[in-house]
């Protein structure tokens, strides 16, 4: 088991889970179940209808996105 700490977008998700109260894989299906879609409005979809603030919504669309590419 690696002991390097948690980078780039899923270094949010523990503070998510106990911010917004739901798992970040429920996070991360809504965000899907809104694609195709451009980041931002995505990012804008979380906000506005989730209350999320920029940084953790920001990084729920980057990390749902860039898993999508590979």
């Amino acid at each position: 088991m690696s002991t390097e700490p948690v980078k780039g977008p899923a270094s949010y998700f523990p503070s998510i889970e106990k911010k917004y109260g739901r798992p970040i894989n429920e996070w991360k299906q809504l965000v899907r179940d809104r694609l195709p879609a451009k980041h931002m409005d995505l990012v804008s979809m979380l906000k506005g209808e989730h209350g999320m603030g920029h940084g953790h919504a920001n990084a729920i669309v980057a990390h749902v996105l860039s898993a999508g590419k590979g």
